[in-house]
């Protein structure tokens, strides 16, 4: 399995094919596209991040010391954000998610294209899953 940092090199690869943002975009689109649909069971109140312009979905569960992420969201570039952001932490450990230094949409240049508010919604997504590797950090060093 990858470490974090080469998922997040093969992104940052994968985008410097394209020198134009609206291609850029499309392939975030196509990513969001490939994203497998949250089940209606998990789009409830407690799964909605909060700070997102548009409504945004993250299930978690925590499988044998590994997190593992599902989301969804009713915009099609924040689907494609979350399926990037989602291939760099799922299956990861706690330690793994709170240990990594997330560099990639800086690399590409997505903080620079990103309209504040859907900058904000990224973070407050990635923030969450932070939070919740730190939850269990916590609760598997009891």
């Amino acid at each position: 399995m990858k470490t974090i940092d080469e998922v997040q090199q093969d992104i940052i690869d994968e985008f410097s094919i394209f020198d134009d943002w609206m291609d850029k975009y499309a392939l975030i689109i196509e990513q969001g596209n490939a994203l497998p649909a949250l089940d209606e069971k998990y789009k409830t109140p407690e799964n909605i991040i909060q700070g997102c312009q548009s409504r945004v979905w993250l299930q978690t569960d925590y499988i044998d010391g590994r997190l593992y992420f599902k989301a969804e969201s009713d915009a099609v570039i924040v689907k494609g954000l979350l399926a990037l952001v989602l291939s760099v932490f799922n299956d990861r450990t706690p330690d793994e998610i709170t240990g990594s230094d997330l560099r990639f949409m800086k690399e590409i240049g997505l903080t620079e294209h990103l309209s504040p508010t859907r900058a904000n919604g990224l973070l407050a997504v990635i923030k969450q899953i932070r939070f919740y590797a730190i939850a269990y950090q916590a609760k598997s060093s009891k």
